[in-house]
């Protein structure tokens, strides 16, 4: 069959589109019924032009700015129950005490007032230059890292042997590294108090085994460090554990078709594509360390402690609350400081992933 009388067949039929098969056979599609049809039904618009495609309608009587609206009640609680607050405690502790802080100015000690429109910077001088404030930021400091750095290194580890070997003895590892997940700081701390006090169970059996001189954490800034440890590993083993399972078996396998050991397989293949995992621990890890509370107030000692437990000591048992705030000011900046690294991390994540997409 020649190209005319194929192309004469579709011109006379005039409801097709196609033409004929080498058998006669028609193909395609009848222009008016299937093809209009599906267009009509779906509310989509077909572009003119060969290889059509259909482009989805915009439905009547929805605004453009109905996804806004949506986020504005969230938006909303967060700027009243938050934002208000804050603001107006960073106003107090720069010498404002009219408004939301007429009420705390008017019993509060030691108080410096605004001798500028802006405020003044004397309590920030009274505070970051005294003494116990130094220590207190000095052991705030040292608790983070070492905390950071015991609950990475012990999450790591286990995420690493749940996904390298899997079976039962893996499930019960993880499974009793998450347990304190479902137990109340308060329990986990006093717990430890008793554990390692001068006269708790570790001690007795130091003192059985003839060690006299065993250490005793109970008050101590390294109970401090255990507490925290304990607090902070169950969300530690869950992100790195969900991440290291993220990567798919096809490239560990064939790493170790490759010849790679179990070292190369974890420094070359795990650890690089669970980066993400890996900066949201840290990062979420160091603010939770830098903000606690509890832990230290049960576990640590009177002095030097955390920053969080002077915060709460000036406000309550010394009545100085544009200090306490302060402090507060000073842990918000700490925090700002670590959270830049999460806030990094997911800017290259979606910039890789918009990359990708466009590749």
């Amino acid at each position: 069959m020649t190209s005319s009388s194929t192309a004469g067949g579709a011109a006379a039929g005039g409801t097709t589109t196609g033409g004929t098969t080498a058998g006669g056979a028609k193909t395609g599609v009848p222009s008016g019924s299937s093809a209009g049809g599906a267009g009509a039904e779906s509310g989509a618009v077909a572009q003119p032009g060969a290889g059509a495609r259909l482009r989805p309608r915009r439905r009547a009587g929805v605004p453009a700015r109905a996804g806004g609206l949506l986020v504005l009640p969230p938006l909303l609680v967060v700027a009243v129950f938050v934002g208000i607050p804050v603001v107006s405690g960073v106003l107090y502790t720069l010498g404002h005490f009219g408004g939301l802080n007429s009420v705390v100015a008017s019993i509060g000690l030691h108080q410096y007032a605004a001798d500028h429109w802006w405020g003044t910077l004397a309590a920030y001088r009274t505070v970051l230059t005294s003494d116990s404030f130094l220590r207190s930021l000095v052991v705030t400091v040292e608790v983070t890292v070492s905390s950071v750095v015991v609950v990475f290194a012990l999450a790591l580890a286990v995420a690493l042997y749940a996904r390298l070997h899997g079976g039962r003895v893996a499930r019960l590892v993880t499974a009793l590294a998450v347990t304190p997940l479902f137990l109340p700081a308060v329990i986990g701390s006093y717990a430890i108090l008793t554990f390692y006090a001068g006269d708790g169970a570790l001690t007795t059996l130091a003192h059985t085994l003839g060690w006299g001189s065993a250490p005793r954490l109970s008050y101590t800034t390294w109970g401090v460090i255990v507490g925290q440890v304990w607090t902070n590993l169950p969300f530690a083993v869950l992100m790195l554990t969900s991440g290291l399972a993220a990567v798919p078996d096809a490239l560990i396998e064939a790493a170790r078709d490759a010849g790679a050991g179990p070292a190369q397989v974890v420094l070359r293949i795990l650890l690089p594509m669970t980066k993400v995992p890996a900066v949201i621990t840290a990062t979420f890890t160091s603010i939770a360390v830098l903000g606690s509370f509890t832990v230290p107030y049960l576990v640590g000692p009177t002095a030097p402690t955390m920053l969080g437990v002077q915060l709460a000591n000036a406000f309550q048992s010394f009545n100085q609350p544009q200090q306490s705030l302060v402090i507060a000011v000073v842990v918000f900046a700490l925090a700002s400081v670590v959270g830049v690294a999460y806030v990094r991390s997911n800017v290259r994540q979606a910039r890789d992933a918009a990359r990708g997409g466009t590749q």
